[in-house]
């Protein structure tokens, strides 16, 4: 579910990247990707965003990296949800998407506010939690890295099709599916690293957003949370 490109570079470092000889660029590229993997103040990553659209696996994919690296995962839906006592569905349902984006923007401060104290966390971002105004200035401030799980459309809309239990409001038909897909992306390119998950499995996808941002495991974990 990864084929990795960056996709923040200003457009004139990509311009003048692209006139460079072949072992130049990829040379650029590689230390655009190392940056990614450190944070502003130039020490190791302690805390990653994933982000992308319904489907496409942030939860699972987020789960198998903590694993991976024993740090605690969160899926920022679940705070909101413990938060508000309701479910993302039935806060849509009972109080409207604006509401629900009020809700989700608390909760990120909050996250942050416990980053920012040393919390090691990977988190899953809801599906349209990136794209928010409010919330991309919030982000963008944190300077921790984010991750874009991309898919083509058509199989993101199966993933949510084939997940059973799961109720997702803004899920009515493929067609607005599809068109909320379109609009949303173009948000999610800004993130720090970009993997294609089509076709590939959890564990791999895992190890690739690991590799790429340099992320590290931690031997003991002080902080108690999710993935034991």
């Amino acid at each position: 579910m990864v084929k990795s490109t960056s996709e923040n570079a200003l457009p004139n470092r990509k311009k003048k990247t692209d006139q460079l000889p072949r072992r130049s660029r990829e040379t650029a590229v590689e230390k655009r990707r190392a940056r990614a993997g450190k944070s502003a103040g130039g020490t190791a990553v302690r805390a990653v965003f994933l982000v992308g659209f319904m489907g496409a696996g942030k939860s699972s994919v987020g789960r198998a990296l903590a694993r991976v690296l024993n740090w605690v995962f969160e899926d920022l839906d679940d705070r909101i949800e413990r938060s508000e006592g309701r479910t993302v569905a039935e806060i849509f349902r009972d109080s409207g998407e604006r509401e629900f984006r009020r809700a989700e923007y608390h909760a990120l401060r909050q996250l942050l506010d416990e980053l920012r104290g040393g919390s090691v966390k990977v988190v899953a971002l809801g599906g349209g939690a990136f794209v928010q105004d409010d919330n991309a200035v919030l982000l963008h401030d944190s300077a921790v890295p984010s991750v874009f799980l991309d898919a083509p459309v058509e199989e993101l809309w199966q993933r949510c099709r084939q997940q059973a239990g799961t109720e997702r409001p803004l899920l009515k038909s493929q067609e607005q599916f599809r068109r909320l897909y379109v609009a949303r992306k173009k948000g999610y390119a800004k993130a720090s690293v970009r993997i294609e998950t089509g076709g590939r499995t959890i564990d791999e996808v895992a190890s690739e957003i690991a590799r790429k941002l340099g992320l590290k495991k931690i031997g003991i974990r002080t902080e108690q949370g999710e993935v034991e």
